[in-house]
């Protein structure tokens, strides 16, 4: 793995593999401060070239294109029906545009039939806005159902639950039923659920709306993690500012104690792997860095960092 997604401002040795405890790899660890020169991650994790799709005679998306780079969070912003959650529909293959094209991991996927996109979406994890649990299923059976679903030996199964569970903290829920946790509870479960599976790319879909500060805090450092610390690519689709703050001001590393631990930007290091869009009626109305967009005259675009 290479880690060309930071600009450092002081050498630093990579982690050492026994920093890396139960929550992240080893290459994880050694990714934060390593690298190398591997050509694959000039491909984007996603890229949307020219993508047009309307609803009758309502333009949904007129003309979108943009890449997600390797390690990549692309923060998607807009209100409601500007055609955020749109994007992952299409990425997932539950939409075709009416032209342009997607590629996923430079494969090209805008043509592809079901059993064609079953393939693709083993590399990719969702996180849908209430979690969507199956009620019935206990925390253990909802975050293996992959696994069992691929009849994985059930030895293998547990580890990689459990593992799964750890990452999110929340291995002691592992026997419990969706009625007994809390809503965050409920999302962090989804968390552990969509990585199962090493996905290489991770579509967040509003996935703190309706939950209280902390709480919605709590799923933005997992995502910071997973960027930092897995290299995960992935889209943050979002209305939320204080998620932007969180995802663009903070990153995370393992420390000399092998514990996973938040910094902010700009104390020894400048984060350049986060970035954000913004949707307005189906077309790309920003495209840049959060100090960019605070910084922006454009009067909608201010009316929505401030509320007025």
């Amino acid at each position: 793995m290479v880690s060309t997604d930071f600009e450092l401002q002081s050498a630093s040795e990579s982690a050492s593999a026994e920093t890396a405890n139960a929550t992240v790899s080893d290459a994880a660890a050694d990714s934060t401060f390593a690298e190398v020169d591997d050509r694959s991650r000039t491909v984007p994790a996603i890229e949307f070239r020219d993508v047009h799709l309307t609803f009758g005679e309502r333009v949904i998306l007129g003309g979108i294109s943009f890449v997600v780079q390797k390690g990549e969070t692309k923060i998607i912003l807009g209100g409601s029906g500007t055609g955020k959650s749109t994007l992952i529909k299409i990425i997932l293959g539950l939409l075709k545009p009416d032209s342009g094209r997607v590629l996923v991991d430079g494969e090209d996927i805008t043509d592809y039939t079901e059993e064609q996109m079953m393939s693709v979406r083993h590399k990719i994890g969702m996180i849908f806005q209430e979690g969507a649990l199956f009620d019935s299923l206990s925390v253990y059976d909802n975050v293996a159902y992959r696994l069992h679903e691929q009849n994985v030996d059930e030895a293998q199964v547990e580890e990689e639950v459990r593992r799964m569970l750890r990452f999110v903290n929340l291995e002691d829920a592992i026997e419990k039923m969706p009625i007994e946790l809390s809503g965050g509870m409920r999302r962090r479960v989804g968390i552990a659920r969509a990585l199962v599976g090493a996905p290489s790319v991770i579509l967040f879909d509003e996935p703190t709306a309706g939950l209280d500060p902390p709480t919605a805090r709590t799923i933005c450092e997992l995502a910071i993690k997973l960027r930092d610390l897995e290299d995960v690519s992935s889209i943050f689709v979002t209305h939320e500012m204080n998620n932007l703050t969180y995802l663009t001001g903070e990153y995370a590393v393992v420390d000399d104690s092998g514990e996973v631990i938040l910094e902010q930007e700009g104390e020894k290091l400048c984060l350049i792997n986060t970035k954000i869009m913004m949707l307005r009626d189906g077309e790309i109305i920003f495209s840049g860095t959060d100090e960019l967009l605070r910084k922006s005259d454009d009067r909608y675009i201010q009316t929505f960092i401030h509320g007025k």
